[in-house]
């Protein structure tokens, strides 16, 4: 059973909200963190992303940078731009875009769990992402970013649904500049909140999403902060605020994943001739012409070379049956990348982009016809059932293979530590 409990959240003055919440760190450049802040001064990037305080090319992971972050926390806690609530209690979160919604309960997740395999990955993480997240919380003292997680829908049955249509006053109600409506609803209610514990008791399986880097770094401060507190009684173990980390739980029926294409820098000192020649002992090409290609299906990749696009059929793949081989991006990598365009290692090698498929085949194009790009490669989205398999199966899925919208916001929603 999954150990998912309420807690005594920080979060946004409600007329304040709209202004402080941020999407994550994790999707800006220092460049585009300055920008937002110096748009907005009330911005959570200043404290997710503290460089933003400093001038350019300031040490991004120096002592200094923490610092700042946790001053700025601390002043607008003081100043009632946070506030705290004074009972635990769960959260709706929903977020409306494009006429879809999704509604996820907010509170904190066991690190146990992720110990028991009962909270699971599919990607790895960077040690070096890990090492900030690690500081920025453990200066904090706090958890400021929650963790994107999903449960088999039907599983809590529809305890979620049923009190999200219960609940009519919501603290925070806004739209931000891209069009996503963001609801947050207090459920502070006890028999509501034994309600979802109860949901939650009979779930034995919950998928991390995104935020996997923030996962692993809020592990490591628990395993930090029990071992510094070895001495403590043993009926507390497990039972602190620093072993359980803040969590948005979505069910999976609710949740859209986009295509996650590609960019390549050039074709491997091949001729266009000869590259097509290669891809053909591979794929079935077929012509578009200028009609931009959206895959339909599994097995088909876009591709635009010189102005035109290409529809790529995959002719045979053996592990196709495979969780992780017979993923439509390891597919690309293993038919494509490697064996033609020598892209081994696709984490690490530069000459390989991502751009996430809310930005539309449009960007493919402008990229690939400034010629910072030789071609583009649009995918098939990850399904949600292909994710639970991989992390079923326990393994690890190639790197940019979801991109999930809409994105949560960071800033609405902080778990102190103690």
């Amino acid at each position: 059973m999954a150990d998912f409990r309420p807690f005594k959240s920080i979060r946004p003055r409600e007329d304040l909200a709209s202004r402080i919440a941020a999407l994550p760190y994790d999707v800006f450049s220092s460049e585009e963190a300055r920008a937002e802040v110096e748009k907005e001064p009330l911005s959570f990037l200043r404290i997710d992303r503290p460089e933003t305080n400093f001038e350019e090319g300031f040490d991004l992971y120096s002592d200094q940078a923490y610092d700042k972050a946790a001053e700025i926390f601390e002043s607008m806690i003081r100043d009632g731009q946070f506030i705290q609530d004074d009972e635990e209690c769960f959260y709706l979160y929903s977020l409306t875009m494009s006429g879809r919604t999704q509604t996820g309960i907010v509170g904190v997740s066991a690190v146990d769990d992720l110990e028991k395999g009962i909270i699971k990955r599919h990607e790895n993480t960077r040690e070096d992402k890990e090492k900030d997240r690690i500081r920025h919380i453990d200066r904090l003292n706090a958890q400021t970013g929650p963790i994107f997680l999903a449960f088999r829908s039907g599983a809590d049955n529809g305890v979620i649904k049923e009190i999200a249509l219960g609940s009519k006053s919501p603290i925070y109600d806004f739209t931000n500049e891209d069009g996503v409506r963001h609801r947050v609803f207090k459920i502070g209610d006890k028999s509501a909140i034994a309600r979802i514990q109860g949901a939650f008791d009979g779930i034995s399986d919950i998928y991390i999403c995104d935020g996997h880097h923030r996962c692993a770094s809020a592990r490591r401060v628990a395993q930090l902060r029990r071992e510094a507190d070895s001495g403590a009684s043993d009926a507390l173990a497990g039972r602190r605020e620093y072993d359980y980390f803040l969590s948005v739980v979505f069910p999976s029926d609710e949740l859209c994943i986009y295509d996650y294409n590609r960019l390549v820098k050039d074709l491997n000192s091949l001729s266009e001739d000869r590259f097509l020649d290669r891809l053909r002992k591979k794929f079935i090409i077929e012509s578009k012409g200028d009609e931009a290609y959206r895959p339909e299906a599994k097995g088909n990749f876009g591709m635009y070379l010189s102005g035109c696009w290409y529809r790529l059929i995959l002719k045979e793949n053996p592990l196709i049956d495979d969780p992780v081989f017979g993923l439509d991006v390891s597919i690309l990598q293993n038919e494509l990348f490697s064996p033609i365009l020598n892209i081994e290692d696709p984490k690490r090698d530069p000459r390989i982009s991502f751009v996430g498929g809310v930005r539309g085949l449009k960007e493919l194009e402008n990229r690939v016809d400034s010629r910072e790009y030789a071609a583009a490669f649009s995918l098939y989205p990850t399904s949600i059932d292909e994710l639970f398999k991989v992390s079923d199966a326990g393994l690890l899925m190639p790197p940019k293979s979801t991109w999930f919208e809409p994105k949560l916001r960071s800033g609405l929603f902080i778990h102190k530590l103690g």
